[in-house]
């Protein structure tokens, strides 16, 4: 297992899906389904918290989802996720979702989601992860942003 005493880059947990959208997951006018777009999010965030703790995850919540754009059958659908914050045992995954015309090659953004996620050990347990470290200023603003919204949790779930 990895050394949690030795930060990660964001950079290090980065991670891209992309999968073409078929008939079966869509609705009769051709719109891909909200939960199908839900399900890839929530597997890319997961993918990108795995690969910072280089541990199992499970998702603990999922703040709003604002569907922006539809996503239609024959879009390649593309999540790119990665973390945003860490604390002890939980993480934040950033997740951008974008829809490609593959034929024209144009992209529209159509949501980000933010989630997050607790690492486990064997027996299904909480376990400590590394510290995230950032490499930009970018970067540490999108810490500070990640920490504000983790720190808005935390207040939301004491009521």
């Amino acid at each position: 297992m990895a050394d949690i005493s030795i930060p990660k880059t964001i950079r290090a947990s980065r991670i891209s899906i992309a999968q073409l959208m078929h008939p079966e997951h869509a609705n009769n006018l051709g719109n891909v389904h909200g939960g199908w777009i839900m399900k890839l999010v929530d597997e890319a965030g997961a993918l990108a918290c795995m690969r910072h703790a280089q541990r199992r995850v499970v998702t603990v919540a999922i703040d709003s989802m604002v569907f922006r754009q539809p996503i239609r059958i024959g879009d390649l659908i593309i999540l790119n996720a990665e973390v945003t914050y860490t604390g002890h045992t939980s993480m934040e995954a950033e997740v951008q979702v974008q829809a490609e015309n593959p034929i024209t090659g144009e992209r529209t953004h159509t949501n980000t989601a933010y989630l997050v996620y607790v690492a486990l050990d064997d027996e299904g347990n909480p376990v400590p992860i590394p510290p995230l470290k950032a490499e930009t200023e970018e970067e540490k603003q999108k810490m500070k942003q990640a920490s504000e919204r983790q720190q808005r949790r935390l207040k939301q779930n004491k009521r």
